[in-house]
């Protein structure tokens, strides 16, 4: 049950610090009031979240999880609401970053019983 709330505080850091980056694209360069409000909540929240997860979860693998997830967010929404290019080799960043975070939270043989 403990690992659950590592994973909804986990989930909350990252849905925060989507929300958060995508209000500093907003904030034009903090020149905008509301969305500058909202960066400085989201990563607030985000920040504490990831705090609270790393109670329960090793760090490797909230940080993997939380940069590697935010990341590809970050850029489906960019692509989705402000249009930026979406290729071939952005197809492939986003395989390879969830690839990577997938391997590194993989137990190697024999890492199994370690992180029980």
């Amino acid at each position: 049950m403990k690992r659950n709330v590592g994973y909804i505080a986990l989930s909350i850091a990252i849905a925060s610090e989507v929300v958060g980056t995508t209000m500093l694209k907003m904030s034009e360069g903090f020149t905008q009031l509301l969305p500058s409000i909202g960066v400085i909540i989201g990563f607030i929240i985000a920040f504490y979240s990831l705090s609270i997860s790393l109670r329960e979860l090793p760090l490797s693998l909230a940080y993997a999880i939380w940069s590697g997830v935010g990341t590809v967010l970050t850029a489906i929404v960019g692509i989705v609401v402000w249009g930026d290019p979406f290729g071939i080799l952005t197809f492939a960043g986003i395989v390879l970053i969830v690839g990577g975070v997938v391997l590194l939270n993989s137990p190697a043989k024999g890492e199994d019983k370690v992180r029980a």
